[in-house]
């Protein structure tokens, strides 16, 4: 059995047009917490990057894009978000109603608390801090459909009266219902051109506790592996610069005391 976490709001989606890494079932964004405005992705060889700045507190927005409940276990690091644990797609997560929009701020602590996510150096990551530092710089979401329930067994009738099933058939009724919601208890919501030494690598670490309750809910993973799972890499403007996935910025020509031999004409009113 897993125990999950559901939140009973819904955020309103802002500005559509911003940068994010969509799937068909889930689209994930990085928020800068304060400025409530999505961090620009680029893409590079096949994976998308985030730039992010240190002690700049982030959460990961969710959006549910199907007419479905989704379950998405999230890991920061490597770690699970919920649990602390190693990350894992068996492992909690949250559950998403149709088209339902959540962002996850940090660790949760309690089904009260959570420990705010923020951009920090290497060393000071949360990864780092209890020894699992090889994750460090990737977020991920495992996006699970939800299994459809059984539709409801035949009632039949019996043939001594025409009316009610016999007791027989009552009890094979109310046993192949208890199958049907015997299952485990899942996851739901709540100076560019001087030589530039070499940068130092983000993480993400353990912050100040928030307020963010969440309650329980039931459900069914349709499948043993996760229908899709989405990952956006981060890592500091200065690291991803060396890196070559944001290209070196260009600094703007020097102002001349004498940029033209002779005087233009004004232009034609």
């Amino acid at each position: 059995m897993h125990t999950f976490w559901i939140r009973w709001f819904i955020i309103v989606l802002v500005g559509l047009s911003l940068p994010s890494y969509a799937n068909e079932l889930l689209e994930m964004k990085v928020i800068n917490q304060d400025t409530g405005r999505a961090l620009q992705t680029y893409p590079y060889h096949g994976k998308t990057y985030i730039a992010g700045q240190p002690e700049q507190r982030y959460a990961i927005r969710l959006t549910n894009r199907t007419q479905n409940r989704i379950l998405a276990i999230v890991s920061v690091d490597g770690i699970n978000a919920i649990s602390g644990e190693t990350a894992s797609p068996k492992q909690a997560g949250y559950v998403l109603s149709p088209y339902q929009q959540m962002e996850v701020a940090g660790w949760r602590k309690s089904d009260n608390e959570i420990a705010q996510f923020y951009f920090t150096s290497l060393p000071d990551s949360y990864a780092a801090r209890t020894d699992r530092p090889d994750n460090v710089g990737i977020i991920g979401v495992a996006v699970y459909r939800e299994k459809e329930p059984l539709p409801p067994p035949p009632m039949i009738n019996n043939q001594y009266d025409g009316n009610q099933p016999s007791r027989h058939d009552s009890q094979e009724s109310n046993r192949g219902h208890m199958g049907e919601t015997s299952a485990g208890r899942m996851a739901a919501v709540p100076s560019a051109a001087a030589p530039m030494k070499q940068a130092e690598r983000l993480g993400t670490g353990h912050g100040e506790r928030q307020y963010d309750p969440v309650t329980t809910t039931t459900f069914r993973r349709a499948s043993d592996q996760p229908a899709e799972i989405v990952a956006l890499r981060y890592d500091s403007t200065e690291h991803l610069i060396q890196m070559g996935v944001i290209r070196r910025p260009k600094h703007p020509p020097e102002p001349q005391a004498f940029p033209n031999q002779y005087v233009p004409d004004p232009p034609r009113r």
